[in-house]
């Protein structure tokens, strides 16, 4: 074995011009495409996952109290699910997050524009659209109608997005905090998209983990609203019976009936109020109890992380990598040529 390796080494010597010739060829090549080649921008954002498990504490007894006279305060132990563990990261990579992004509109020096447009136009996605019927005046729009040619095209990118220019992953594995970097030749996409898709996914966290809590707090002021249009009523009614009889005759006791009922009303109906009022409060506090979930840390700023390889770089890495593809394909050579010979 040595002397076989000793003896392909000279063979490898002797081959000097041609693997020289190669390498001058690589590096060559490599310098073209530092030259060519567009720069990338990485848009970095850190965030942190809010896992209150609860409420606890005074907010917990309030809930028991409130539960007694029928309300549902709900989501006090907090949300487990989606929003916990490394789901945010598939969640933030889901299709439908990716497709509202997308789909929402940014500035761009100045202009509103979709983000589907700027991300079709900066990697010429478009270029061969004229030539296709379906395609030759199609236009992105930010709607919620099914369009199933708008919606393929999407989903094509966003295989593509979630392939080549997002990475989403924790900082470290010990820590809440997470990282999501985008990837792309335009800079101003890259910042846009990498804040829009967080802001995104803390607007969902908010239509979803406090439905419940909102939907509480809704029943409750329709209640409060009602207790308290009675409770006016009732007081309105007791100044009436008082103005129908000011010198009522005590002898005559049936006068003083329809004041003391509606005498009734005013007092029952200010304590259920005064119940419903403190529920009120109690469902407010649940509701803000549950905000936010999604906090950001660092936001990415201009100009961004330029990704480019350097002149010197890819003359040395593109002669390097021909040389030894060379190098192996010369050794591959002499030994098939070896084996046919015997």
């Amino acid at each position: 074995m040595i002397l076989k390796v000793k003896d392909n080494f000279y063979y490898l010597l002797r081959k000097w011009p041609t693997i020289i010739i190669v390498a001058a060829i690589g590096g060559a090549i490599g310098l073209a495409v530092a030259i060519f080649k567009k720069p990338t921008y990485d848009a970095e954002l850190t965030f942190v996952l809010d896992d209150e498990k609860g409420g606890g504490g005074a907010l917990s007894a309030y809930a028991g109290i409130a539960s007694q006279f029928g309300i549902n305060l709900g989501g006090l132990e907090g949300g487990e699910g989606l929003f916990t563990g490394d789901n945010i990261i598939e969640f933030l990579k889901s299709r439908r997050m990716i497709q509202l992004t997308l789909l929402s509109k940014a500035d761009f020096d100045g202009k509103k524009e979709l983000l589907v447009d700027r991300y079709v136009r900066v990697n010429k996605l478009d270029k061969d659209w004229d030539r296709n019927d379906k395609l030759k005046d199609f236009q992105f729009v930010a709607d919620t109608s099914r369009n199933f040619l708008q919606d393929s095209l999407i989903a094509e990118y966003h295989k593509s997005i979630i392939k080549d220019d997002l990475l989403i992953d924790k900082l470290d594995k010990k820590l809440s905090i997470l990282s999501l970097k985008v990837t792309s030749k335009d800079e101003l996409f890259a910042k846009a998209f990498c804040e829009k898709l967080i802001t995104n996914a803390a607007n969902f966290y908010v239509k979803t983990r406090t439905k419940k809590s909102q939907d509480n707090l809704d029943v409750l002021t329709k209640q409060v609203d009602s207790v308290r249009k009675e409770l006016n009523s009732a007081i309105g009614g007791v100044a009436a019976a008082s103005d129908a009889n000011p010198n009522a005759n005590k002898a005559f006791q049936s006068l003083s009936v329809a004041s003391k009922r509606r005498t009734v009303d005013v007092q029952a109906n200010t304590a259920i109020l005064t119940e419903l009022v403190k529920n009120q409060e109690l469902a407010r506090m649940n509701l803000r109890n549950n905000k936010p979930l999604i906090q950001v840390l660092d936001r990415p700023i201009l100009p961004l992380e330029k990704n480019k390889v350097g002149k010197l770089t890819g003359i040395v890495l593109g002669g390097f990598i021909a040389g030894f593809l060379c190098v192996i394909w010369l050794t591959f050579k002499r030994i098939l040529k070896g084996i046919l010979a015997a």
